[in-house]
């Protein structure tokens, strides 16, 4: 039985005798009843019954924490649950990845403008053929994006590409590709 001589929250609901060895009162107290009627209403009591048993002893109360949380998602989102939750985050993670790409190709380029103000003259007697081609650079700062960031989206790297095309005349000469 649950706290007391009270039934647990599972035969509350369903309306049957809590017996000493009831299989959901360790997990469903009599004080939450909320839990297992949300569970219950997505999963259905046998369902669950029968998840708990083929479990061990010892990975029951994660299983039944993990049948909430996808109860609660399921309730908010019948279609898709936690996984639509899961995708909307990962959405969101890869739009921010790539405004840090963007963020830190423009520092770049700023940081080549100062370098640049600082040493004018340097830049002046530097013949064409030292400088890089534009292919070349843009490549280079594109694979540097993408392994410094774990990504190799074709959308981000167009994303870094736009950027260095932008901001091009740090280098005096147009990006083509």
């Amino acid at each position: 039985m649950g706290a007391g001589n009270s039934p647990c929250a599972s035969c509350k609901l369903l309306r049957r005798r809590c017996t000493k060895d009831c299989a959901f009162a360790p997990y469903f107290p009599a004080d939450e009843p909320h839990k297992f009627a949300i569970v219950h209403k997505v999963f259905g009591a046998s369902n669950i019954s029968k998840m708990l048993q083929e479990l061990p002893v010892e990975q029951r109360a994660d299983a039944v924490s993990s049948l909430v949380y996808e109860a609660n998602a399921r309730v908010r989102d019948p279609v898709y649950g936690c996984v639509g939750a899961i995708s909307y985050l990962q959405n969101q993670v890869s739009e921010l990845q790539m405004q840090l790409a963007v963020a830190q190709a423009e520092i770049l380029c700023i940081q080549m403008q100062q370098q640049q103000q600082e040493e004018p003259s340097a830049m002046m007697m530097m013949q064409p053929q030292l400088l890089p081609n534009e292919n070349e650079l843009s490549s280079h700062h594109l694979q540097y994006f993408a392994t410094a960031f774990g990504s190799s989206s074709s959308s981000t790297n167009n994303v870094i590409h736009e950027s260095f095309k932008r901001e091009s005349s740090v280098f005096g000469y147009d990006m083509v590709s």
